[in-house]
């Protein structure tokens, strides 16, 4: 296949008859196709991958070769590559976990040779049944293996997926002569030279990956309500859209509720976001994906989730509410800016909150040894177990759960397998390997050190990331901060804003929602099982902060730590009541302590006065039980509660406001809440100085 036919199909691909290949693009076709190897292409995001392996494709099928399997981590990108794909005339498909009932009928189309290219998910990749009925039957002809953001395969990677570690093991299962195309924007060589252990001899071609025209800078503004106001101030000023990027999923949705408030068409985007008017998350954040698309809204305040695989040209800013775990990371995101227009910006800004958001997630990339044990032991002495069931028997949580199999099924041999709904044991040793785990966690650490130095660094901004990813090639953008002396945008902050955004901060409460089933088999002594009757259900509740975040969160946490609740949470809390919730309460009761006897109930009764209502203690302990916060699934924290509380028998009438220090799953609460109305209670609301939950 030659140079000029394979451009042909370039500008058919892109409806351009202009169009030509970047540097790179043919002699990666030529590669792939030509001399059927195995290539790894490091090249900036906007260059072209996805042309090559859809050209590569194209030529592959009109020469009778079978279907290209293309292995991509996030459904945004699948989307917007089976349109690239359809454009070429292939028929394209994917099987991932939005799809599900459609998986057979797909499943005979590419068995039967009629899909050109099929789009999966790592996680569908590293189930047995995906292997035995796709790719078993098409293994000896399969034209062309892509795996799409290969930076994913290391645990070195900003986006290390542990399923993704089952490719090498896929691919021994084909041909030694089918190429390999593995793609990424964002590898170091240190993560290059993983992904070479991993999948053997295979060729590197790399490109530049600074941007011209994206002008970065950064600012740190410790305090939140600074850096809204700041955010507030720039974003109305700027031409275009953009993306503001948050480390988390209660970050994203405060501030796009408070870029609304300013007058600004603002959207939350991540994992779980969702809205009544759409049947489910994914099909929401579609719709989030083509607002921004088409400039239907200013900006997507985003987590992670909104990332590889968007791919909007005339992205004209994105900024960073808090500052990302790795300069890689950080490129990757930074990047989706300035793809089609000259000028673009990128201001990170960085907070307080920053060290504790990272050390959390660094904690969190590996499950500790201790439940990676207790799941094993679980498996080994059963005949197999569902994830409910392991729930039930573990205390963990099904997010620990998961976390735990995905490590164990990464492993080659793995120590664990499932058939239909049940994991099972198998005769694999399995040691958890410390060392490298620590290993990792040390250089997650280098690595979040490096944002600092990023941060702080007077020399150019694009030449230190450049670098950050061993680009040889890189210079001195010229356009960013350091080059230029002179701010990309000013760092002034109108205080009056400030102030604002401290009141939004401390407006920012929670709705805490009615639990609305009893979990089988936990409630023995109470006798609750099923759903909950409306009888006994609490109504909707109210949080007035998030632990230790900005508003009242710090305030709450050094209080309950120099255990008293002073006036001024007394003020803010009765402020939220009566001002903006509003719930028709005839008097109010505490949850009880045997820690912490008078902290919630003194509280509770200096708020009773506070809102002109009786404080009746009509809850009490009957018996110790071990603190809730070490019950890490629905079932155990319910068992925990089972028989724990009395409520007397006279109680006033009424609905009352139930009140408590913190909440995290809300189980205590629904507990109570239903004892109280079977007590002959009205309505119970819920009501707490902060959420500890994560998802909150």
């Amino acid at each position: 296949m030659d140079k000029f036919f394979a451009e042909q199909l370039l500008k058919t691909a892109l409806a351009n008859p202009a169009a030509s290949f970047r540097d790179g693009q043919w002699e990666a076709i030529d590669a792939l196709v030509n001399r059927r190897e195995k290539l790894l292409v490091v090249q900036r995001t906007g260059w072209g991958k996805s042309s090559v392996y859809f050209i590569s494709t194209k030529i592959f099928r009109d020469q009778g070769f079978g279907p290209t399997i293309i292995v991509s981590p996030l459904l945004a990108l699948m989307r917007n590559q089976i349109e690239a794909a359809e454009r070429l005339g292939l028929v394209a498909a994917t099987i991932n976990s939005t799809n599900r009932s459609n998986w057979p009928s797909i499943t005979r189309q590419v068995v039967s040779n009629v899909v050109d290219c099929l789009f999966v998910s790592p996680e569908q990749l590293a189930k047995d049944s995906f292997v035995d009925d796709v790719l078993s039957p098409i293994s000896d002809r399969i034209a062309l293996m892509v795996i799409d953001e290969a930076h994913c395969i290391s645990d070195w990677g900003h986006d290390f997926r542990p399923d993704y570690r089952r490719i090498a093991s896929i691919l021994q299962q084909v041909p030694e002569n089918t190429p390999v195309l593995a793609t990424t924007a964002t590898a170091n060589n240190r993560v290059v030279n993983d992904i070479i252990n991993q999948l053997g001899n295979i060729g590197i071609q790399r490109g530049p990956l600074s941007r011209a025209g994206l002008r970065l800078q950064s600012e740190v503004l410790p305090d939140q309500a600074s850096r809204l106001a700041w955010l507030a101030r720039v974003i109305p000023s700027l031409e275009g859209t953009g993306i503001v990027y948050t480390s988390t999923t209660r970050d994203a949705e405060q501030v796009a509720q408070w870029l609304r408030l300013k007058g600004i068409a603002a959207e939350a985007y991540h994992g779980s976001v969702e809205s009544d008017e759409f049947e489910d998350s994914n099909t929401y954040r579609i719709h989030l994906e083509d607002l921004l698309m088409r400039n239907r809204i200013k900006v997507l305040v985003a987590t992670s989730a909104l990332g590889m695989g968007y791919d909007k040209p005339d992205l004209a800013f994105v900024f960073h509410y808090q500052a990302p775990g790795s300069v890689v990371s950080y490129y990757q995101q930074v990047g989706r800016a300035g793809r089609g227009v000259a000028n673009s910006v990128g201001v990170l800004l960085s907070g307080e909150e920053d060290n504790q958001i990272q050390d959390f997630f660094r904690r969190a990339a590996f499950p500790p040894e201790q439940h990676v044990e207790d799941l094993l032991q679980a498996l080994e002495d059963s005949d197999g177990m569902s994830t409910l069931e392991l729930e039930a028997r573990t205390n963990l949580s099904r997010g620990q759960i998961e976390k735990v199999l995905k490590l164990l099924r990464a492993e080659n041999p793995s120590p664990v397998i499932k058939d239909a709904n049940k994991w099972q044991r198998t005769p694999v040793r399995y040691v958890m390997d410390r060392d490298r785990i620590s290993h990792l966690e040390r250089q997650r650490q280098r690595e979040w050190d490096e944002v600092g130095s990023y941060i702080a660094t007077q020399s150019c901004k694009m030449e230190f990331l450049g670098k950050s990813l061993d680009d040889e090639t890189v210079r001195p953008c010229g356009v960013c901060v350091s080059c230029t002396g002179v701010p990309v945008i000013s760092p002034q902050i109108d205080q009056n804003m400030v102030h604002e955004a401290g009141v939004f901060l401390k407006h920012s409460e929670g709705v805490i929602k009615p639990r609305k089933r009893f979990v089988p088999g936990a409630f023995s002594e109470y006798g609750w099982s099923g759903n909950i009757a409306a009888a006994l259900q609490a109504s909707e509740g109210r949080f007035l902060s998030r632990w230790g975040d900005a508003g009242w969160g710090t305030t709450v946490a050094k209080a309950k730590h120099d255990n008293l609740f002073g006036d001024e949470l007394v003020e803010a809390m009765s402020e939220m009541i009566k001002d903006r919730w509003q719930p028709k309460i005839d008097w109010v009761c505490s949850v009880p302590s045997l820690n912490h006897p008078t902290l919630v109930p003194e509280f509770a009764q200096k708020l009773a006065n506070r809102l002109g209502l009786p404080f009746v203690d009509v809850v009490t302990k009957a018996k110790v039980n071990a603190p809730q916060k070490e019950q890490q699934n629905s079932f155990h924290q319910c068992r925990n509660l089972d028989g724990v509380f009395h409520v007397s028998p006279e109680i006033p009438a009424g609905d009352v406001l139930l009140v408590d220090d913190v909440i995290d799953s809300g189980w205590t609460f629904t507990t109570i809440a239903a004892l109280l109305r079977q007590a002959g209670c009205g309505q119970v609301y819920p009501a707490a100085l902060a959420s500890s939950s994560v998802s909150s």
